[in-house]
């Protein structure tokens, strides 16, 4: 069995659907797959969350959704604004005991690698406990060379592997910057780009995004997943 954390450079790069797309090209792999969210937030009653988006697209079925807040804020402020406990490192670990015994089991994080899930636990934190790599979501444009060196160097400060970088919306039309990053970023991190996921992605209908999914990542990086 193999662990991947999904975590993100920041909020809003596409973790959601980076995500499903790698349980899409995993699965074409012919891998079975779990996939949980141990905390989302900005949801109430039954509103469907990030972890409904990851099996409307990619059609997986072992899939698991932890606790929820209602307000769109980091999970240790959203649980102490709503009067909720706060995420604990041996909650996030039996959420993902849901989903072992796959191939592959993706635990999708909130924000980025320090982003509080509850009292002092941070993805890191999470990674460090279950000892599982981390793939890396960024953004395409300015900006994202720093925010990627310091996730990355946050990580390996704290001895977590880094499977990989995934840009997580690849514009149509890519400015001078957003070309030059493709480039930049494996050079700078040390870490391959393993995924890029076009813009619009998540739009796509459930049948042409499970079509599509595996030709965004490399196949030689799919491959070696199934061998953890």
């Amino acid at each position: 069995m193999t662990r991947l954390i999904v975590t993100g450079t920041s909020t809003d790069v596409g973790k959601t659907i980076a995500t499903a797309a790698i349980v899409v090209a995993a699965r074409s792999a012919g891998m079975s797959v779990g996939v949980c969210k141990p905390g989302q937030t900005g949801v109430v009653g039954d509103e469907p969350g990030d972890i409904a988006e990851v099996v409307r697209l990619s059609g997986v079925t072992a899939a698991v959704e932890g606790a929820r807040y209602p307000e769109p804020l980091a999970p240790e402020t959203a649980a102490a604004r709503a009067g909720m406990p706060t995420l604990t490192l041996s909650d996030v670990v039996e959420t993902v005991g849901q989903v072992d015994g796959h191939d592959l089991v993706l635990v999708e994080g909130a924000g980025g690698v320090l982003v509080r899930l509850g009292a002092d636990l941070t993805v890191l934190d999470v990674a460090t406990a279950l000892d599982a790599p981390l793939v890396i979501v960024a953004a395409a444009g300015l900006g994202t060379l720093n925010h990627t060196e310091l996730t990355v160097a946050a990580a390996r400060a704290r001895g977590v592997a880094v499977a990989g970088i995934v840009i997580g919306s690849w514009p149509d039309d890519p400015d001078l910057a957003t070309r030059c990053n493709r480039d930049d970023l494996p050079r700078l991190t040390g870490v391959p780009i393993v995924g890029v996921i076009p813009a619009g992605a998540g739009e796509l209908a459930p049948e042409a995004f499970r079509d599509r999914a595996p030709s965004w990542f490399a196949a030689d990086w799919v491959a070696a997943l199934t061998s953890g």
